[in-house]
């Protein structure tokens, strides 16, 4: 499965109400959108209608209000976890680059990084293809094992010859722009997809907003809750990912940013200040300086919950996610 492109990411988009200075606007001149599906082998099988009954009369309970599946494999096998792990690395990799979009499986990409993103997707289809080798070389073990943990529920036709081929992550570039012969065909059909799609793109920008605003008070809030105290007057203890962490949220704030919110910027850029040339070990040595930064992480946290508590709840559809089947299936939002 390699990489679809469906239309051209690099075109401008068409003109839109609102300003240079518009961040729906800009958003949809700047970001193509991208969707990552994968194929994936299902561990897991619900129980046939016999194999059900057989079950519910160990119950002494009706079948049809049972609900019942068995585990194909042992998903606790290490070369099974470092498959889904590698699942894990490409998704936590796609967010991390992108930005949401009201459309389930659908995110938004910068222009000027498609190649880089196409790039680190091959690199991981790649890693991804090798740990499904990996695992294939377990199989027949993980099959006898599976065996003699079912006992009379174990079929063999549950299980394919080989692993290979049933796990595949792919990715394309789905258009969202209305199509261009639509406004030969109907020009008021064109100008009512061009609204809709405008209103898609403000939502994106509450949406983005709304999950950096969520991200950087939760950061914020755990780095100054650690550097605080324990009832005695002890330091609490930190890991170094509490300040890593916040560091690498500045950099993808900075490269993500859609500017729709000068108080959320403010805010970013004077936390960016306080924590900037203090590492782990320093806040652990020096308590004065441990004091005086979570002294000042604790009031930019005080105004960002009242930035939080400002902004109204939205909902967000969500995509069910992947199925457990080996059909492909799109990334959901969350």
């Amino acid at each position: 499965m390699s990489a679809l492109i469906d239309h051209n990411p690099m075109a401008p988009a068409p003109a839109s109400h609102g300003g240079p200075d518009d961040p729906a606007r800009r958003l949809r001149a700047e970001m193509a959108a991208c969707r990552v599906g994968f194929v994936w082998f299902g561990a897991r099988k619900a129980l046939s209608p016999e194999q059900k009954a057989h079950a519910a009369a160990a119950f002494a309970a009706e079948a049809p209000y049972l609900s019942a599946g068995k585990r194909l494999l042992d998903t606790a096998h290490p070369a099974w976890r470092a498959v889904s792990a590698i699942r894990s690395t490409i998704v936590d990799a796609w967010r991390s680059m992108s930005l949401p979009f009201p459309e389930p499986g659908v995110r938004l990409l910068r222009r000027e990084r498609l190649e880089a993103f196409d790039a680190l997707m091959a690199g991981h289809r790649r890693d991804l293809h090798a740990a499904v080798a990996g695992l294939d070389r377990h199989y027949a073990e993980l099959r006898r094992a599976a065996a003699e943990r079912l006992g009379d529920l174990y079929d063999e036709s549950d299980y394919p010859a080989t692993l290979e081929g049933l796990f595949d992550v792919g990715w394309d570039y789905p258009a969202i722009e209305p199509p261009g012969y639509l406004l030969a065909l109907s020009p008021a059909l064109y100008r009512e997809e061009q609204r809709r799609v405008r209103a898609r793109f403000e939502e994106a920008v509450r949406l983005a907003e709304e999950a950096f605003l969520a991200e950087f008070a939760r950061l914020v809030g755990h780095l100054a809750e650690r550097l605080g105290t324990e009832a005695d007057g002890s330091p609490r203890v930190f890991r170094d990912s509490a300040v890593g962490n916040l560091t690498a949220f500045f950099e993808r704030f900075r490269s993500l940013d859609v500017r729709s919110n000068a108080q959320l910027d403010a805010l970013v850029a004077e936390a960016q200040r306080i924590v900037r040339g203090v590492g782990p070990q320093q806040l652990r040595d020096r308590q004065d300086l441990r004091r005086h930064v979570a002294g000042r992480l604790e009031r930019v946290r005080e105004e960002l919950d009242s930035l939080v508590v400002e902004r109204p709840r939205r909902r967000v559809l969500r995509d069910p996610g992947p199925s457990p089947s080996t059909a492909p299936a799109p990334i959901g939002e969350g």
